[in-house]
C-alpha cells in the first residue's frame, strides 16, 4: 500500500483534544493500520485511515464512550480488476452532543 492509500474517513465534529487522542490511540494500537492524511478544518478534523473495519469499530467505541452521534455513508470508489466486485470507501461522521 502506498502512503496515500485509504479505505475510510473519520470526521470528528467538533474535534475536542480528548476525542482526537482517543481515535489516534485506537489506530496506533493496530499493527497494519495507518493514518494516511489528516485534514484540519474550521469545523473539526478528518482522518483518512487504511481500514474500513477499524473505522466502524472506532465509531461504535466513540458512541459508547463520548455519547455523540454517528453517521456512516459509503461511496463507490471503483471495481476490483481481479474479482469484478465493487469497491467502496466509508465515511464516518462523529458529532459530539451539544451541552
Amino acid at each position: 500500500m502506498h502512503k496515500n492509500y485509504y479505505e475510510a474517513i473519520i470526521q470528528l465534529r467538533p474535534a475536542s483534544l480528548e476525542v482526537v487522542n482517543f481515535v489516534k490511540e485506537q489506530i496506533k494500537s493496530r499493527e497494519n493500520v495507518f493514518i494516511s492524511k489528516e485534514v484540519k478544518l474550521k469545523t473539526g478534523i478528518d482522518l483518512y485511515i487504511s481500514s474500513q473495519r477499524l473505522a466502524l469499530a472506532i465509531g461504535k467505541k466513540l458512541k459508547r464512550r463520548f455519547k455523540g452521534t454517528i453517521k456512516v455513508s459509503n461511496a463507490l470508489y471503483g471495481i476490483n480488476k481481479f474479482s469484478s466486485k465493487e469497491v467502496y470507501r466509508v465515511t464516518l461522521c462523529y458529532r459530539e452532543k451539544a451541552l
